[in-house]
């Protein structure tokens, strides 16, 4: 059984039990978390979207809050001896899967 649901204006297909990295949610380690449920779809061919998707619920829980690698941006203008260098680290929270009850 899969889901896909809603956080942070994108869209992530999850599993039970799987870690899934978000954009950030202000959460503490270890807190629950329901998400917005988009659809949801069993082993079987049997697929719920729209209100029957929204009666659904998948539960996650915190499992970290951290920051992302950094990434430079660089800023060049040729024949004109600028440049600017800047690092930037995203922060996001990853979630574990607790269940999906549709």
């Amino acid at each position: 059984m899969y889901a896909i649901v809603e956080c942070g204006g994108k869209q992530y297909k999850v599993e039970q039990d799987m870690l899934v990295k978000v954009e950030k949610i202000d959460a503490e380690i270890g807190a629950s978390v329901e998400l917005k449920v988009l659809m949801v779809a069993d082993g079987e061919g049997n697929v719920k979207t729209g209100e029957a998707a929204s009666a659904c619920k998948v539960t996650a829980t915190v499992n970290a809050q951290d920051k992302a690698a950094k990434i430079f941006v660089f800023h060049y203008k040729s024949k004109k001896q600028i440049r600017k260098r800047q690092g930037h680290r995203q922060p996001y929270t990853e979630l574990k899967i607790v269940s999906i009850e549709g």
